[in-house]
């Protein structure tokens, strides 16, 4: 469960074992064995007791802006596992081994981003055929890592090459089966320019958090990544493994439009665009945090989605020290 402080000056302390959260004249309390993450996304007190608490039961607090990126999060200092992990990532980084593992991800998020539009082809037969020949399109750009070989430093342009010109038909596809009042030109960041990306940037953003922690978790370093280059600051193997799991954040927003659940209200205008405000925050939230807790068949058994992540960046570390783990 997460614990989401999305009202201004609302407030965050401890009592006993609870966290106990005030908004305006309302109080409630909520056990800190039933939270897993605590998301503040707009300006609120929070004591020092509270953040204990969280660091006690390893809840990690996390600080998101007016777009759902992560600007910060409090977490205990604590490594997630051996430090072997991390030297064997900066010893694959630039092999084979690596180029395999990152072709993978890739390939991983092609295919469900045809899983997606097959999803949707079910559903809207008058608009089969045009929906076909998007997901052709997107299998033969998956094709074409086949021929990928070398190193990830003599691969990377390429695969960064295959992965645009898919991402380009993908959402493409998505736009052509927008209704006409929020059809958008393509991907726009932040600020976003139209209602679809707005919701999308916010639902990417909380995925990043839990890519994020997840990687600390199995112990891998966030900051050295195999696609992505070495950058200052730049939490790089967060950026490579999202990949695995943007289509989640994708599904859950089409199912808002398809719902008709977005309404002009739940968007404020900011200079050269769209942000969501608090209502349109809650709409997506719940939306999303009801999707993570949904169950599906994975690797053999069924596991609800929330789980998938640190499941793979388990197995990630494990692969990584050669340590073999289930369905492998």
């Amino acid at each position: 469960m997460q614990l989401v402080i999305n009202s201004y000056g609302s407030y965050l302390q401890k009592n006993g074992d609870c966290f106990k959260v005030k908004v305006e004249n309302k109080i409630s309390e909520v056990s800190c064995k039933k939270i897993s993450t605590i998301m503040i996304s707009t300006a609120a007190y929070i004591t020092t007791d509270a953040i204990k608490l969280a660091m006690d039961n390893n809840i990690d607090v996390i600080f998101l802006d007016e777009h759902g990126d992560p600007y910060g999060r409090v977490w205990h200092p604590k490594l997630g596992s051996t430090g072997k992990i991390r030297r064997r990532q900066l010893e694959i980084a630039e092999t084979e081994d690596g180029l395999r593992l990152a072709l993978s991800w890739i390939r991983t998020k092609f295919e469900n981003q045809i899983r997606v539009l097959k999803n949707l082809r079910e559903t809207r037969p008058q608009k089969s055929a045009a929906i076909t020949e998007y997901i052709e399109t997107l299998s033969g750009n998956m094709t074409s890592l086949d021929k990928i070989g070398g190193s990830l430093e003599e691969a990377r342009c390429s695969i960064m090459g295959i992965e645009g010109s898919g991402g380009k038909t993908y959402f493409e596809a998505l736009n052509f089966l927008m209704p006409e009042r929020f059809k958008f030109s393509g991907r726009s960041r932040n600020p976003a320019h139209d209602e679809f990306n707005a919701l999308l940037n916010y639902a990417y953003g909380v995925l990043y958090s839990r890519v994020e922690k997840a990687c600390i978790i199995a112990g891998l370093d966030p900051y050295i990544g195999f696609i992505h280059t070495d950058h200052y600051n730049k939490k790089s193997l967060v950026f490579d493994l999202i990949e695995n799991y943007r289509a989640w954040a994708d599904e859950v927003v089409i199912r808002l439009f398809a719902g008709r659940a977005v309404k002009s209200e739940h968007f404020d205008q900011v200079p050269g665009g769209l942000t969501l405000n608090k209502d349109g925050k809650a709409v997506l939230l719940s939306a999303l945090f009801t999707f993570f807790e949904e169950t599906m068949r994975y690797r053999c058994r069924n596991v609800q989605r929330e789980n998938i992540i640190q499941l793979d960046c388990h197995r990630i570390a494990n692969q990584l020290i050669g340590e073999q783990t289930d369905g492998e």
